[in-house]
């Protein structure tokens, strides 16, 4: 994979309701609480996010090391309105997996408002529009319906059930066509 580098030098992005930028160490606190949500943990798995150092640490050796070198990885997800922190939603190389994969979660008292699936789509197109990816898979927990459902209506196809190195979840494996 050798995605084109993009010439938005701050990677920000904007949506109709939303501004999405690169996590940085300044929203440790937002990750230990969003990290640490019961459908965070139950969904998309526990992180061992224990402490907002933690939450930092993770930020500065996993998220940033990604944008660092790919050009894209984890976004803030910001309301245009109000300037509040909602969520976050990503492009991530993940181990196990051959193409790289979308995510996002949201604190609960934000969901159902389109904002997962606003931020979802930006960033799908950012990828391939502009990154020059070709494909983009997503990795569903099979109780995770809603979620489901989002990646479906961005176009990803449920192609085969995986688990991923060190897990034994066995999770629902989508891909663009």
């Amino acid at each position: 994979m050798n995605p084109k580098k993009h010439p938005n030098a701050d990677n920000t992005y904007e949506t109709e309701r939303l501004i999405l930028r690169p996590m940085s160490s300044e929203d440790k606190d937002f990750v230990f609480e969003l990290y640490n949500t019961p459908k965070f943990i139950q969904h998309i798995g526990n992180r061992n996010v224990n402490s907002v150092e933690d939450a930092e640490n993770y930020i500065l050796n996993r998220f940033a090391p990604q944008i660092e070198r790919l050009g894209f990885g984890n976004y803030l997800l910001v309301t245009k309105e109000g300037n509040k922190k909602v969520g976050a939603v990503g492009i991530f190389e993940r181990e196990g997996l051959d193409i790289v994969d979308i995510g996002y979660s949201l604190l609960e008292e934000f969901e159902g408002k389109g904002y997962a699936f606003e931020a979802a789509q930006k960033v799908k197109s950012i990828g391939m529009d502009e990154f020059g990816l070709t494909k983009i898979s997503a990795i569903i927990s099979k109780d995770n319906v809603s979620s489901q459902k989002l990646i479906e209506k961005l176009g990803l196809r449920f192609k085969k059930h995986v688990t991923l190195p060190g897990e034994t979840e066995e999770l629902n494996y989508y891909e663009t066509e």
